[in-house]
Protein backbone atom coordinates (compact mmCIF):
# COMPACT_ATOMS: atom_id res chain seq x y z
CA UNK A 1 0.00 0.00 0.00
CA UNK A 2 1.54 3.74 -0.70
CA UNK A 3 0.37 6.54 1.08
CA UNK A 4 -0.91 9.41 -0.80
CA UNK A 5 0.26 12.98 0.92
CA UNK A 6 -2.48 15.06 2.64
CA UNK A 7 -1.05 18.35 3.02
CA UNK A 8 0.56 18.09 -0.44
CA UNK A 9 -2.91 17.09 -1.83
CA UNK A 10 -4.75 20.40 0.34
CA UNK A 11 -2.09 22.74 -1.03
CA UNK A 12 -3.19 21.97 -4.38
CA UNK A 13 -6.60 22.17 -3.99
CA UNK A 14 -5.99 25.52 -2.07
CA UNK A 15 -3.81 26.72 -5.32
CA UNK A 16 -6.20 25.62 -7.64
CA UNK A 17 -8.85 27.39 -5.84
CA UNK A 18 -7.54 30.75 -6.55
CA UNK A 19 -8.18 30.80 -9.70
CA UNK A 20 -11.42 32.45 -9.66
CA UNK A 21 -11.56 32.67 -6.04
CA UNK A 22 -14.87 34.28 -5.02
CA UNK A 23 -14.98 36.93 -1.96
CA UNK A 24 -17.08 34.03 0.35
CA UNK A 25 -14.80 30.87 -0.35
CA UNK A 26 -15.80 29.54 -3.87
CA UNK A 27 -14.75 29.65 -7.46
CA UNK A 28 -16.14 31.09 -10.47
CA UNK A 29 -14.01 29.35 -13.03
CA UNK A 30 -16.13 29.21 -16.53
CA UNK A 31 -15.28 27.19 -19.41
CA UNK A 32 -12.88 28.61 -21.28
CA UNK A 33 -12.88 32.02 -19.42
CA UNK A 34 -9.14 33.74 -18.58
CA UNK A 35 -9.66 31.97 -14.61
CA UNK A 36 -10.33 28.90 -16.74
CA UNK A 37 -7.14 29.32 -18.90
CA UNK A 38 -4.95 30.31 -16.12
CA UNK A 39 -5.91 26.63 -14.50
CA UNK A 40 -5.06 24.84 -17.25
CA UNK A 41 -1.78 26.42 -17.61
CA UNK A 42 -1.25 25.72 -14.40
CA UNK A 43 -2.33 21.96 -14.78
CA UNK A 44 0.08 21.54 -18.02
CA UNK A 45 3.10 22.78 -16.44
CA UNK A 46 2.91 20.51 -13.04
CA UNK A 47 2.15 17.53 -15.77
CA UNK A 48 5.13 18.24 -17.87
CA UNK A 49 7.02 18.66 -14.35
CA UNK A 50 5.82 15.29 -14.04
CA UNK A 51 7.17 14.03 -17.27
CA UNK A 52 4.03 13.48 -18.43
CA UNK A 53 3.24 13.81 -22.73
CA UNK A 54 0.68 16.56 -23.39
CA UNK A 55 -1.97 16.54 -26.27
CA UNK A 56 -4.86 18.62 -26.78
CA UNK A 57 -7.79 17.51 -28.96
CA UNK A 58 -10.35 19.80 -31.16
CA UNK A 59 -12.49 20.74 -27.83
CA UNK A 60 -9.78 21.72 -25.70
CA UNK A 61 -9.93 18.29 -23.52
CA UNK A 62 -6.38 17.90 -22.04
CA UNK A 63 -4.64 14.44 -21.97
CA UNK A 64 -1.80 14.00 -20.17
CA UNK A 65 0.14 10.58 -20.17
CA UNK A 66 2.73 8.89 -18.09
CA UNK A 67 4.19 5.77 -20.25
CA UNK A 68 4.47 2.35 -18.76
CA UNK A 69 6.17 -0.58 -19.96
CA UNK A 70 3.76 -1.72 -22.29
CA UNK A 71 2.68 -0.07 -25.38
CA UNK A 72 -0.94 -0.14 -25.16
CA UNK A 73 -4.15 2.04 -24.72
CA UNK A 74 -4.06 3.90 -21.11
CA UNK A 75 -6.11 3.86 -18.23
CA UNK A 76 -7.75 7.00 -17.82
CA UNK A 77 -8.09 9.26 -14.79
CA UNK A 78 -9.69 12.70 -14.21
CA UNK A 79 -12.59 15.12 -14.50
CA UNK A 80 -12.93 19.28 -15.34
CA UNK A 81 -11.59 22.67 -14.19
CA UNK A 82 -14.62 24.26 -14.83
CA UNK A 83 -16.93 25.66 -12.43
CA UNK A 84 -20.24 26.83 -12.29
CA UNK A 85 -20.88 30.85 -11.12
CA UNK A 86 -20.16 30.74 -7.53
CA UNK A 87 -19.70 27.25 -6.96
CA UNK A 88 -17.12 25.74 -4.56
CA UNK A 89 -13.61 24.73 -4.36
CA UNK A 90 -14.13 20.62 -5.14
CA UNK A 91 -16.90 19.90 -7.61
CA UNK A 92 -14.82 18.94 -11.16
CA UNK A 93 -11.45 19.90 -10.04
CA UNK A 94 -11.15 17.12 -7.53
CA UNK A 95 -10.67 14.42 -9.65
CA UNK A 96 -7.65 16.34 -11.55
CA UNK A 97 -5.99 17.14 -8.48
CA UNK A 98 -6.13 13.36 -6.62
CA UNK A 99 -5.17 12.08 -10.21
CA UNK A 100 -1.95 14.55 -9.68
CA UNK A 101 -1.52 12.98 -6.22
CA UNK A 102 -2.11 9.71 -7.24
CA UNK A 103 0.68 10.10 -10.28
CA UNK A 104 3.07 12.39 -7.57
CA UNK A 105 3.12 9.66 -5.06
CA UNK A 106 3.48 6.62 -7.91
CA UNK A 107 6.76 8.99 -8.75
CA UNK A 108 8.15 9.38 -5.24
CA UNK A 109 7.60 6.02 -4.60
CA UNK A 110 9.72 4.78 -8.32
CA UNK A 111 6.48 2.94 -9.24
CA UNK A 112 6.65 1.71 -12.71
CA UNK A 113 3.36 1.19 -14.22
CA UNK A 114 2.97 -1.53 -16.67
CA UNK A 115 0.52 0.41 -18.86
CA UNK A 116 0.36 4.02 -19.20
CA UNK A 117 -1.54 6.31 -17.51
CA UNK A 118 -3.73 8.50 -18.78
CA UNK A 119 -4.75 12.23 -16.80
CA UNK A 120 -7.81 13.83 -18.90
CA UNK A 121 -9.07 17.51 -18.35
CA UNK A 122 -12.78 17.70 -20.36
CA UNK A 123 -13.63 20.82 -21.37
CA UNK A 124 -17.39 22.53 -20.45
CA UNK A 125 -18.65 19.80 -18.07
CA UNK A 126 -20.53 22.01 -16.23
CA UNK A 127 -22.49 23.70 -19.02
CA UNK A 128 -22.28 27.10 -16.88
CA UNK A 129 -21.48 29.54 -19.62
CA UNK A 130 -21.64 27.25 -22.86
CA UNK A 131 -24.67 24.97 -23.28
CA UNK A 132 -25.03 22.12 -22.89
CA UNK A 133 -23.06 20.53 -19.57
CA UNK A 134 -20.46 17.74 -20.71
CA UNK A 135 -20.26 19.24 -23.77
CA UNK A 136 -16.69 18.33 -25.12
CA UNK A 137 -16.90 14.23 -23.33
CA UNK A 138 -20.63 14.67 -25.38
CA UNK A 139 -18.68 15.44 -28.97
CA UNK A 140 -16.09 13.22 -28.45
CA UNK A 141 -18.47 10.04 -28.19
CA UNK A 142 -21.01 11.37 -30.36
CA UNK A 143 -23.19 12.61 -28.38
CA UNK A 144 -23.51 15.89 -29.85
CA UNK A 145 -22.49 17.91 -33.26
CA UNK A 146 -19.65 19.60 -32.48
CA UNK A 147 -21.01 22.14 -35.41
CA UNK A 148 -23.70 22.92 -33.43
CA UNK A 149 -21.71 22.91 -29.86
CA UNK A 150 -19.20 25.37 -31.76
CA UNK A 151 -22.02 28.03 -31.75
CA UNK A 152 -23.34 27.54 -28.35
CA UNK A 153 -23.52 30.95 -27.42
CA UNK A 154 -22.96 32.39 -23.59
CA UNK A 155 -24.91 35.40 -22.50
CA UNK A 156 -22.05 38.11 -23.65
CA UNK A 157 -22.86 37.01 -27.22
CA UNK A 158 -19.43 35.02 -27.54
CA UNK A 159 -19.20 31.53 -29.40
CA UNK A 160 -17.91 28.52 -27.57
CA UNK A 161 -16.06 28.69 -31.02
CA UNK A 162 -14.72 32.07 -30.80
CA UNK A 163 -13.54 31.16 -26.67
CA UNK A 164 -11.74 28.22 -27.96
CA UNK A 165 -9.94 29.82 -30.52
CA UNK A 166 -9.41 32.85 -28.14
CA UNK A 167 -7.83 30.46 -25.23
CA UNK A 168 -4.97 28.86 -26.87
CA UNK A 169 -5.87 25.38 -26.27
CA UNK A 170 -7.63 24.68 -29.80
CA UNK A 171 -5.45 21.49 -30.88
CA UNK A 172 -6.29 18.67 -33.07
CA UNK A 173 -9.39 16.24 -33.77
CA UNK A 174 -6.57 13.19 -33.98
CA UNK A 175 -5.65 13.76 -30.19
CA UNK A 176 -9.61 12.85 -29.40
CA UNK A 177 -9.65 10.47 -26.52
CA UNK A 178 -11.28 7.32 -28.51
CA UNK A 179 -9.72 3.92 -27.04
CA UNK A 180 -8.12 3.18 -23.98
CA UNK A 181 -8.39 0.31 -20.88
CA UNK A 182 -10.36 1.72 -18.53
CA UNK A 183 -11.88 5.48 -17.09
CA UNK A 184 -12.18 6.34 -13.53
CA UNK A 185 -13.61 9.96 -12.21
CA UNK A 186 -13.49 11.14 -8.71
CA UNK A 187 -15.95 13.39 -7.45
CA UNK A 188 -17.49 14.88 -4.18
CA UNK A 189 -20.77 12.82 -4.07
CA UNK A 190 -22.69 16.52 -4.19
CA UNK A 191 -25.35 14.97 -2.22
CA UNK A 192 -25.98 13.93 2.08
CA UNK A 193 -25.89 10.05 1.41
CA UNK A 194 -22.68 9.22 2.59
CA UNK A 195 -22.40 11.60 5.64
CA UNK A 196 -25.19 10.42 6.40
CA UNK A 197 -24.76 7.25 6.35
CA UNK A 198 -20.95 7.57 7.80
CA UNK A 199 -19.50 5.95 4.73
CA UNK A 200 -16.07 7.23 3.68
CA UNK A 201 -15.89 6.27 0.07
CA UNK A 202 -18.86 5.79 -2.77
CA UNK A 203 -18.62 3.05 -5.13
CA UNK A 204 -20.88 4.34 -7.95
CA UNK A 205 -22.26 2.18 -10.14
CA UNK A 206 -23.87 4.13 -12.48
CA UNK A 207 -25.72 7.57 -13.48
CA UNK A 208 -29.45 7.88 -13.31
CA UNK A 209 -31.67 7.71 -15.82
CA UNK A 210 -33.78 10.92 -16.37
CA UNK A 211 -36.57 12.97 -18.13
CA UNK A 212 -37.41 16.24 -18.18
CA UNK A 213 -41.15 18.06 -19.44
CA UNK A 214 -41.98 21.48 -19.64
CA UNK A 215 -46.05 22.16 -19.01
CA UNK A 216 -47.33 25.36 -20.77
CA UNK A 217 -50.93 26.34 -19.01
CA UNK A 218 -52.48 29.09 -21.28
CA UNK A 219 -55.24 31.30 -19.72
CA UNK A 220 -56.29 34.77 -20.38
CA UNK A 221 -54.92 38.44 -19.13
CA UNK A 222 -57.18 40.70 -17.75
CA UNK A 223 -57.38 43.18 -15.38
CA UNK A 224 -56.34 42.42 -11.57
CA UNK A 225 -58.78 44.57 -10.23
CA UNK A 226 -61.75 44.85 -12.38
CA UNK A 227 -62.31 41.31 -13.58
CA UNK A 228 -64.55 38.43 -10.52
CA UNK A 229 -63.08 35.59 -9.59
CA UNK A 230 -65.58 33.47 -11.07
CA UNK A 231 -64.81 34.96 -14.57
CA UNK A 232 -61.03 34.46 -14.44
CA UNK A 233 -58.67 32.14 -16.65
CA UNK A 234 -56.02 32.52 -14.52
CA UNK A 235 -53.32 29.71 -15.43
CA UNK A 236 -51.46 30.55 -12.34
CA UNK A 237 -54.33 28.95 -10.71
CA UNK A 238 -54.25 26.03 -12.65
CA UNK A 239 -50.75 25.41 -12.72
CA UNK A 240 -50.44 25.60 -8.86
CA UNK A 241 -53.21 23.05 -8.86
CA UNK A 242 -50.93 20.47 -11.39
CA UNK A 243 -47.90 21.00 -9.84
CA UNK A 244 -49.63 20.19 -6.17
CA UNK A 245 -51.53 17.14 -7.83
CA UNK A 246 -48.24 16.07 -10.00
CA UNK A 247 -46.16 16.00 -5.89
CA UNK A 248 -48.66 14.05 -4.94
CA UNK A 249 -48.58 11.15 -7.24
CA UNK A 250 -44.81 11.02 -8.43
CA UNK A 251 -44.36 10.53 -4.28
CA UNK A 252 -46.63 7.05 -4.75
CA UNK A 253 -44.82 5.87 -7.80
CA UNK A 254 -41.39 5.04 -5.95
CA UNK A 255 -40.10 6.19 -3.28
CA UNK A 256 -35.88 6.31 -4.61
CA UNK A 257 -37.88 8.77 -7.51
CA UNK A 258 -36.45 12.40 -7.42
CA UNK A 259 -38.49 14.76 -8.83
CA UNK A 260 -38.12 18.27 -9.11
CA UNK A 261 -40.42 21.87 -10.41
CA UNK A 262 -37.25 23.52 -10.97
CA UNK A 263 -37.93 26.38 -13.57
CA UNK A 264 -40.90 28.87 -13.35
CA UNK A 265 -41.71 31.49 -16.43
CA UNK A 266 -44.73 33.54 -15.96
CA UNK A 267 -46.33 36.01 -18.56
CA UNK A 268 -46.25 39.12 -18.30
CA UNK A 269 -45.01 38.87 -14.78
CA UNK A 270 -47.54 41.96 -14.03
CA UNK A 271 -48.85 41.87 -10.55
CA UNK A 272 -51.69 44.14 -11.41
CA UNK A 273 -52.59 41.83 -14.59
CA UNK A 274 -53.75 38.52 -14.27
CA UNK A 275 -51.31 35.75 -16.18
CA UNK A 276 -51.99 34.28 -19.87
CA UNK A 277 -49.47 31.80 -19.35
CA UNK A 278 -47.45 29.98 -17.22
CA UNK A 279 -44.49 27.49 -18.15
CA UNK A 280 -43.39 25.23 -15.22
CA UNK A 281 -40.53 22.09 -15.72
CA UNK A 282 -40.88 18.94 -13.77
CA UNK A 283 -37.21 17.04 -13.72
CA UNK A 284 -37.31 13.42 -12.68
CA UNK A 285 -34.81 10.80 -12.07
CA UNK A 286 -34.55 6.91 -11.21
CA UNK A 287 -32.33 4.01 -11.93
CA UNK A 288 -35.06 1.78 -13.17
CA UNK A 289 -36.32 2.94 -16.78
CA UNK A 290 -39.98 1.34 -15.84
CA UNK A 291 -40.17 3.86 -12.93
CA UNK A 292 -39.52 6.92 -15.79
CA UNK A 293 -41.92 5.52 -17.93
CA UNK A 294 -44.12 5.81 -14.90
CA UNK A 295 -43.47 9.19 -14.51
CA UNK A 296 -43.93 9.70 -18.46
CA UNK A 297 -47.75 7.76 -18.19
CA UNK A 298 -49.04 10.85 -15.31
CA UNK A 299 -47.32 13.48 -17.11
CA UNK A 300 -48.56 12.79 -20.97
CA UNK A 301 -52.02 12.23 -18.99
CA UNK A 302 -52.74 15.29 -17.84
CA UNK A 303 -55.82 17.05 -18.65
CA UNK A 304 -56.21 19.12 -21.92
CA UNK A 305 -58.15 21.57 -20.11
CA UNK A 306 -58.88 22.88 -16.27
CA UNK A 307 -61.37 26.34 -15.55
CA UNK A 308 -61.03 27.36 -18.88
CA UNK A 309 -57.28 26.89 -19.67
CA UNK A 310 -55.13 24.58 -21.82
CA UNK A 311 -52.75 22.57 -20.79
CA UNK A 312 -50.16 21.16 -22.64
CA UNK A 313 -46.62 18.80 -21.27
CA UNK A 314 -43.95 18.41 -23.95
CA UNK A 315 -40.58 16.23 -23.17
CA UNK A 316 -37.43 18.62 -23.25
CA UNK A 317 -34.93 15.88 -22.94
CA UNK A 318 -34.41 12.23 -21.59
CA UNK A 319 -31.30 10.32 -20.81
CA UNK A 320 -31.48 6.32 -20.25
CA UNK A 321 -29.67 5.28 -17.04
CA UNK A 322 -25.92 4.62 -17.30
CA UNK A 323 -24.35 0.95 -15.60
CA UNK A 324 -20.86 1.36 -15.29
CA UNK A 325 -18.18 -1.55 -15.22
CA UNK A 326 -19.33 -4.26 -12.49
CA UNK A 327 -15.30 -5.17 -12.54
CA UNK A 328 -13.56 -1.71 -12.06
CA UNK A 329 -16.29 -1.24 -9.56
CA UNK A 330 -15.68 -4.34 -7.66
CA UNK A 331 -11.76 -3.31 -8.06
CA UNK A 332 -12.72 0.35 -6.07
CA UNK A 333 -14.62 -1.33 -3.67
CA UNK A 334 -11.99 -3.94 -3.00
CA UNK A 335 -9.32 -1.00 -2.61
CA UNK A 336 -11.93 0.85 -0.24
CA UNK A 337 -11.58 -2.66 1.82
CA UNK A 338 -7.77 -3.23 1.64
CA UNK A 339 -7.16 0.39 2.84
CA UNK A 340 -9.99 0.66 5.74
CA UNK A 341 -12.34 2.66 4.66
CA UNK A 342 -15.96 2.22 4.56
CA UNK A 343 -17.79 2.03 1.64
CA UNK A 344 -21.48 2.63 -0.13
CA UNK A 345 -22.78 1.24 -3.64
CA UNK A 346 -24.42 4.05 -5.19
CA UNK A 347 -25.94 5.48 -8.39
CA UNK A 348 -24.95 9.44 -8.87
CA UNK A 349 -28.42 11.32 -9.40
CA UNK A 350 -25.88 14.11 -11.55
CA UNK A 351 -24.44 13.96 -14.71
CA UNK A 352 -20.80 13.24 -15.28
CA UNK A 353 -18.45 13.11 -18.19
CA UNK A 354 -17.92 9.38 -17.10
CA UNK A 355 -21.82 8.76 -18.09
CA UNK A 356 -20.75 9.76 -21.98
CA UNK A 357 -17.04 7.97 -21.79
CA UNK A 358 -18.91 4.81 -20.44
CA UNK A 359 -20.22 4.37 -24.26
CA UNK A 360 -16.76 3.83 -25.58
CA UNK A 361 -14.79 2.80 -22.10
CA UNK A 362 -15.28 0.79 -19.41
CA UNK A 363 -15.80 3.41 -16.61
CA UNK A 364 -16.73 3.51 -13.33
CA UNK A 365 -16.92 6.72 -10.90
CA UNK A 366 -15.18 7.36 -7.14
CA UNK A 367 -17.47 9.54 -4.66
CA UNK A 368 -15.89 11.27 -1.39
CA UNK A 369 -18.66 12.88 0.99
CA UNK A 370 -19.98 16.56 0.89
CA UNK A 371 -20.30 18.03 4.13
CA UNK A 372 -24.07 18.56 4.18
CA UNK A 373 -24.47 17.25 1.29
CA UNK A 374 -24.01 21.01 -0.51
CA UNK A 375 -22.42 21.16 -4.12
CA UNK A 376 -22.46 24.06 -6.68
CA UNK A 377 -22.61 26.90 -3.93
CA UNK A 378 -19.37 28.43 -2.34
CA UNK A 379 -20.40 26.63 1.03
CA UNK A 380 -19.23 23.22 -0.84
CA UNK A 381 -17.14 21.74 1.62
CA UNK A 382 -15.14 18.15 1.85
CA UNK A 383 -12.41 17.31 4.56
CA UNK A 384 -8.86 16.82 3.29
CA UNK A 385 -9.05 14.12 4.98
CA UNK A 386 -11.82 12.79 3.02
CA UNK A 387 -9.97 14.00 -0.06
CA UNK A 388 -6.67 12.31 0.21
CA UNK A 389 -8.76 8.99 0.99
CA UNK A 390 -10.12 9.17 -2.15
CA UNK A 391 -6.68 9.60 -3.75
CA UNK A 392 -5.45 6.92 -1.90
CA UNK A 393 -8.67 4.43 -3.92
CA UNK A 394 -8.03 6.04 -6.68
CA UNK A 395 -4.47 5.38 -6.85
CA UNK A 396 -4.88 1.62 -5.37
CA UNK A 397 -7.97 0.79 -7.86
CA UNK A 398 -5.22 2.10 -10.77
CA UNK A 399 -2.92 -0.28 -9.12
CA UNK A 400 -5.01 -3.57 -9.80
CA UNK A 401 -6.33 -2.82 -12.64
CA UNK A 402 -3.01 -2.03 -14.48
CA UNK A 403 -1.56 -5.51 -13.20
CA UNK A 404 -5.29 -7.66 -14.66
CA UNK A 405 -4.93 -5.58 -17.66
CA UNK A 406 -1.09 -6.02 -18.16
CA UNK A 407 -2.10 -9.68 -18.07
CA UNK A 408 -4.69 -9.57 -20.56
CA UNK A 409 -7.57 -8.80 -18.76
CA UNK A 410 -10.50 -6.79 -20.45
CA UNK A 411 -13.58 -5.32 -18.76
CA UNK A 412 -17.29 -5.58 -20.48
CA UNK A 413 -18.21 -2.20 -22.20
CA UNK A 414 -21.97 -0.86 -20.88
CA UNK A 415 -23.72 0.04 -23.98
Amino acid sequence: MYECNRNRLQGLIEQFSQFGATANGGVTRLSLSNEDVLARDYFCEICKELGMDIQVDDMANIYATLPGKKSCPPIVIGSHLDSVEKGGRFDGVLGILTAIEAIRTLKENDIELEVPLMLVNFTNEEGARFDPAMMSSGVITSKFSKEKMLQSVDKNGISFQEALQASGYDGKQGNRLTEALAYIELHIEQGPVLEAKQREIGVVEGVLGMVCYEITVTGESNHAGTTPMSMRKDPMIVASRIISSLHEQMGEIDEELVFTFGRMHVAPNIHTVIPNEVVFTMDSRHQNPAVIRKVEKVLTGLPSEENGCDIRPVKLWERETVFFDATICNEVEKSCHELGYSSNRMFSGAGHDAQYIASIIPSAMIFVPSINGKSHCEEEETTFEDCVKGAGVLLETVLKLQMKLSMGEKFTLNQ
